[in-house]
């Protein structure tokens, strides 16, 4: 099926892509009042689904909401829109919707715009990337998966036009993490990840890199770390849901290691290829 005539859940109904509408006056449209969720979806089954609508649940509890749906109703939709056993997604946005007139304080009373959609995933550059270092112009409540993206947006297409993939975001020294990712580096076979804090998203790519980095005898740590560590890393790593761990071979112009992906990378994207197989393997047998 094209993707323009994939169907797509809004509002309780079903309806093809091109068919969605919503009022002009939802504040999700007006104010980038709404948060969101990206939950891949592997062997036709949401990957870490639970964890994946907790995060919704405390982004919502964030912007002064509540789920407008139970986990079961959740995944009702989403069995409603997965196609197939290929590697894809679901997008998930919930806004706090349309009122009567625009206006900035929080109306009472409004039901929420819910919308989902299911798309492949893109194949993943498993050959490195390349990203630059910005300086993270972003508000300071990270930590809310917020559909408010003016500044990732403007930050990622500054790395596009530098000739980059992704960029590596610094505040006050500091780095915090990728305008779409999390940021690992890795020294002497040593791991490091900032820790969660209201200046990251609380990544649940991330979360598992961690969990396969102990379960495998890798040396693991949340720690913060500031920009110069980039330049003497051996390694550095990207992380999201839909381009699972991506190595860093360029930042700002200069090698990272060898300039190709290093063998801490190859030996974790084995063991996650390995759980990803596991999940295929699972859901084949359910």
């Amino acid at each position: 099926m094209a993707q323009a005539d994939a169907l797509v859940y809004l509002n309780g109904n079903y309806v093809p892509l091109t068919e969605a509408r919503i009022s002009v006056l939802d504040r999700g449209f007006l104010f980038g009042d709404g948060v969101y969720e990206v939950i891949p979806v592997y062997g036709g089954k949401p990957f870490r689904l639970g964890e994946h609508l907790r995060r919704l649940d405390h982004s919502l509890a964030g912007i002064r909401m509540v789920s407008p749906l139970s986990d079961q109703e959740w995944t009702d939709i989403f069995s409603r829109l997965i196609e197939g056993p290929h590697d894809q997604y679901l997008y998930l946005q919930v806004t706090r919707g349309a009122a009567p007139a625009r206006d900035h304080a929080i109306p009472a009373g409004i039901e929420p715009t819910v919308f989902v959609q299911c798309s492949p995933i893109a194949p993943i550059p498993v050959g490195g990337i390349r990203a630059v270092t910005l300086e993270d112009i972003r508000w300071h409540w990270c930590h809310i998966k917020a559909i408010t993206l003016l500044s990732n947006v403007l930050l990622r297409q500054e790395a596009v036009d530098r000739g980059a993939a992704e960029a590596i975001l610094v505040r006050d020294g500091w780095v915090t993490e990728g305008a779409a990712s999390n940021v690992f580096i890795v020294k002497d076979e040593a791991i490091a990840t900032p820790p969660k804090s209201k200046d990251i998203l609380p990544g649940i790519t991330r979360d598992l890199v961690l969990e396969l980095a102990e379960k495998h005898g890798f040396a693991a740590e949340e720690r913060n770390f500031r920009r110069e560590e980039l330049d003497t890393a051996d390694e550095i790593w990207m992380s999201s849901s839909t381009r699972e761990i991506l190595p860093v071979v360029e930042l700002d112009g200069a090698i990272v290691g060898r300039g190709e992906p290093g063998p801490m990378w190859r030996h974790m994207q084995a063991v996650y290829q390995s759980y990803k197989q596991s999940l295929r393997d699972s859901a084949k047998l359910a």
